[in-house]
């Protein structure tokens, strides 16, 4: 007899601020979170948000390297620069690049961030596979077409409730990169499967191909849901994603999810009960 596989909700956000996106993170972490708890109501539900960003930077816990005078420099080109408590250092987000972020209780799957990040990686030379892309791990964290990064991974544990997640260059206007130093790997140079096929390759062109080799990475059963049918989501809660400054956020609507300038925390306590794992995005 086969064992019932875990089930995992894609929810596609669509072109969405990072901000916003992380809010939502962060609502579907506290409903595991609560769960785990034993809060009566309490829904644990496995989903991966699909999103493709504005232009953003984001740090990591580790910041020293970009004070203020640096965000000031890369806000001035257009894009939004925020302080993330994900592992790592700074890296970019913008159109053409597929980000998903899972939010999932590994005491379902393997309660291992060992495991949950190698899978991940796993995903995703297995989606490069399919486009006909040799791709592989290295001694740095991500994904690499020889010496050159083509997806990223950076996620955060607490409790084994993941958030954060990965990202893979479609057809990135790969410029965006060469203001920074990915992670502090100089010398290191970045590419996208357009890039590396030579062709235009979407978003949209991929999304498939990286659920199905998400599926058989996790040996999960991938449904898809519209945001709109997960109205227990959307309620007063308290989340951390942001580093500094954080304040409550309000409730959201399922008609107008709006971006928050600062996330919340949680309680001290809370804090200092969890278990709490970086892993490096770069």
């Amino acid at each position: 007899m086969s064992l019932a596989r875990n089930i995992v909700t894609v929810i596609n956000l669509g072109r969405m601020g990072f901000l916003t996106a992380a809010d939502l993170q962060s609502r579907y972490a506290r409903q595991h979170l609560d769960f785990l708890a034993g809060k009566p109501g309490a829904i644990s539900r496995n989903v991966i948000l699909m999103v493709e960003h504005d232009p953003v930077y984001t740090t990591g816990f580790r910041t020293e390297s970009y004070g203020e005078e640096e965000e000031k420099k890369l806000k001035s080109h257009g894009a939004e620069f925020y302080r993330t408590n994900r592992g790592g250092l700074i890296t970019y987000h913008g159109p053409g690049q597929l980000v998903a972020y899972p939010i999932l209780n590994l005491l379902q799957f393997r309660p291992s961030m060992k495991w949950y990040v190698h899978t991940l990686e796993q995903a995703l030379i297995e989606t490069c596979a399919q486009w006909g892309i040799t791709a592989q791990r290295t001694k740095d964290t991500g994904v690499w077409v020889e010496d050159r990064k083509i997806a990223a991974l950076g996620v955060h544990g607490s409790r084994y409730v993941t958030t954060h997640g990965i990202s893979l260059n479609c057809n990135t206007d790969l410029s965006w990169f060469k203001l920074i130093v990915p992670c502090g790997l100089k010398g290191k140079e970045v590419t996208s499967i357009s890039k590396e096929l030579d062709k235009d390759i979407s978003i949209q062109d991929v999304t498939k191909t990286f659920l199905e080799s998400f599926e058989l990475a996790f040996n999960c059963q991938i449904e898809t849901s519209l945001l709109e049918n997960h109205e227990h989501i959307f309620i007063p809660h308290r989340a951390a994603f942001l580093g500094d400054n954080v304040a409550i956020s309000p409730p959201i609507s399922t008609q107008s999810v709006q971006a928050k300038r600062m996330l919340s925390t949680f309680s001290k306590k809370e804090e200092k009960d969890s278990v709490i794992t970086r892993m490096p995005m770069w």
